[in-house]
């Protein structure tokens, strides 16, 4: 089941609430960090990346088809999505997807072997970051429409 997101006024409010319950609580609260705070509770990376998709300003949804760029476990690619749907239980504009990468990209860092993959699955929310991260904070995978040819 996937869980609605709030309008970015209802954000905001969750926010004002936030501070007030933590300010009754006796703990000080600064108006950012409530905001900082409902975006992580909402799945996001930042306040930034939350109010722009609630805004409506993140773009569309990537769909079957599309030419994508990104990164994936640290290495760069390109391709194009085979598979794209709703995460389930994830908030709305999470999505599942599956990509086929141009040109096979080694997943391994190990100078011993090598481990190709050339299709991946993922989840990645409104921003095109996976939550999963490597040991030193990168996102397993990022991705990007790539500009329409003109």
């Amino acid at each position: 089941m996937t869980r609605a997101l709030p309008s970015l006024a209802e954000a905001k409010t969750l926010a004002r609430e936030l501070r007030q319950a933590r300010s009754a609580a006796g703990e000080a609260l600064s108006h950012s960090a409530a905001l900082e705070g409902v975006a992580k509770g909402l799945g996001f990376r930042d306040w930034n990346a939350c109010a722009a998709a609630l805004s409506g300003a993140g773009g569309r949804e990537l769909k079957a088809g599309d030419r994508v760029r990104g990164r994936y476990l640290g290495q760069a690619f390109t391709g194009v999505v085979i598979r794209s749907a709703p995460a389930p239980a994830e908030p709305r504009g999470w999505l599942q997807l599956e990509l086929h990468f141009d040109q096979p990209v080694d997943v391994v860092q190990s100078e011993r072997f090598a481990n190709l993959r050339q299709r991946v699955r993922g989840t990645v929310g409104p921003q095109g970051f996976s939550r999963e991260e490597t040991s030193d904070g990168v996102p397993h995978l990022s991705v990007e429409r790539l500009p329409e040819p003109r």
